[in-house]
């Protein structure tokens, strides 16, 4: 049996990178999907490439700082598939990477809102169904970038990371006498559009690999399948973790 057989899940920031690739995944493993980021073509894509494969999906494009997007992708899963049992926010931009002294307010705003406050409002909205179900797991992507390491340039992209771990703990909390596991995904270095953002020349990938124990970076598809551990009953112990997935940057000083 699938790992996901008969489950409903929410994956935002579907169209590239993690959530491409964890929203693929859990279609194989017998989840019905509903998707959503900006790009509607690329989603109405992914779309196709999991009901070729025999899944079920839908998509809904929109901005992750719409409260209507939160309210409105949690009434699809209900409405379509019967229900919401898992929901992964994976949505993100790193900004401006710019001195602190040198950031606009204007770019820590957009970063901290994007990245921490909408997760805040779709998980609101996502706890709730949850609840209706008596049972579930809600999954943030974070980083280990503002966790385990400072990154020069990059204080709003890590305020936002490390502040989505301090909500997935508190969640962790308040949700976990309802049958609801919260729990913060940490990535290293993978190679995905935002992570080409940072690392925008062969110089400076080369230089990011090396940082890693495994001196590689991740492809997307390895950190889907520990989102698939999150999501799945193979978790159904572990809540109010911040959970490692960066292929030893953490620990690594050669």
């Amino acid at each position: 049996m699938r790992m996901l057989q008969n489950k409903v899940a929410i994956v935002t920031g579907a169209s590239t990178g993690i959530g491409r690739a964890t929203a693929k995944l859990f279609a194989e493993q017998g989840a019905k999907l509903v998707i959503s980021a900006r790009n509607a073509g690329a989603l109405r894509s992914l779309i196709d490439e999991i009901e070729a494969q025999g899944g079920q999906a839908a998509a809904f494009p929109g901005d992750l700082r719409d409260d209507a997007l939160a309210s409105a992708l949690v009434r699809v899963a209900e409405e379509r598939f019967g229900g919401l049992d898992i929901a992964v926010n994976n949505g993100a931009t790193m900004g401006d990477l710019k001195p602190v002294l040198d950031m606009s307010p204007e770019n820590w705003r957009e970063v901290i809102g994007v990245n921490l406050t909408s997760v805040f409002l779709h998980a609101q909205q996502q706890a709730r169904a949850l609840a209706n179900r008596g049972s579930g797991s809600l999954i943030f992507v974070s980083s280990f970038v503002g966790y385990t390491v400072g990154m020069p340039g990059m204080a709003a992209y890590a305020a936002s990371k490390a502040g989505m771990i301090g909500l997935a703990k508190t969640m962790a909390a308040e949700l976990g006498a309802s049958g609801i596991r919260v729990n913060a995904l940490l990535p290293g270095g993978t190679d995905t559009p935002l992570g080409r953002e940072f690392a925008d020349t062969d110089e400076a990938q080369a230089f990011v690999r090396s940082l890693h124990a495994l001196k590689r970076l991740a492809q997307p598809e390895e950190i889907a399948r520990a989102a698939l551990f999150l999501a799945s009953e193979q978790a159904s112990f572990v809540t109010g973790t911040a959970m490692l997935v960066d292929g030893g940057v953490s620990i690594s000083r050669t």
